[in-house]
């Protein structure tokens, strides 16, 4: 799959979004626009080029992917700008890549770019905000929701003007969508050539039996409820 720089401002043909020009965006066969959340491809993380071994592991560790392209009309050309991976796989791809490197070092650069894309404090909230909503999700996982959907320049849905004011239904759609991507096999499907209309059929059902998992409510002893990796609660 591949994923274009746009040259002008634009809007999504799916949504109407805005797009600037710059963002990253989807053409269908027609050449019309598509952001990236339309497409199923905004919670993956970009990797840039110049690290040939983490973008050969990251790309081979990620089920989904897609090349990042930029058009240069002076050479007449198209340059790529790196790929877009699964976060999970640019993570396994870097610890490889620890191994062959000094170990400090290489943690702290991975560490540092982590830091540049998270904006902490909003991120925060965000975090909270899940929890009010899924107090019964894993441990940890509203952190991992948050920090994906609160990446500057992500152009995610929590980057969004309303899910800054922390709107409950910009915080539903990112939960809604790291189950679809985390929980199911939506993105083997997608990969597999399915289409996107055809995979989250398959697992809509699923993904609103989870959801209602998360939003039980702590036990009388104010932990969470024990909630499985498929959304059931073990404690019957």
């Amino acid at each position: 799959m591949k994923v274009h720089l746009s040259k002008w401002d634009t809007t999504c043909e799916e949504c109407g979004e805005n797009l600037k020009k710059g963002d990253r965006i989807w053409l269908d066969l027609k050449r019309k626009p598509h952001c990236l959340d339309c497409v199923e491809l905004s919670h993956l993380v970009f990797l840039p080029t110049g690290n040939s071994a983490l973008t050969r592991r990251a790309k081979k560790y990620s089920t989904l992917w897609a090349e990042v392209l930029k058009s240069n009309p002076s050479k007449q050309r198209t340059e790529r700008q790196g790929l877009l991976v699964e976060d999970t796989a640019l993570e396994r791809a870097q610890q490889d890549c620890i191994s062959d490197a000094d170990p400090r070092e290489a943690r702290r650069e991975r560490d540092h770019r982590r830091r540049e894309i998270i904006d902490e404090e909003y991120t925060q909230r965000f975090t909270e905000e899940i929890r009010k909503l899924y107090p019964s999700c894993p441990a940890g996982r509203e952190i991992e929701i948050a920090e994906h959907a609160c990446m500057k320049y992500s152009g995610r849905v929590g980057r969004a003007a309303d899910a800054k004011e922390l709107n409950p239904s910009s915080v539903h759609l990112a939960s809604h969508a790291h189950i679809r991507h985390m929980e199911t096999g939506y993105d083997m499907l997608l990969a597999g050539g399915w289409g996107r209309e055809d995979a989250r059929e398959k697992f809509e059902a699923r993904i609103e039996e989870i959801e209602t998992a998360w939003s039980k409510p702590r036990n009388r002893h104010g932990r969470e409820q024990a909630v499985d990796s498929h959304g059931e609660d073990t404690k019957k």
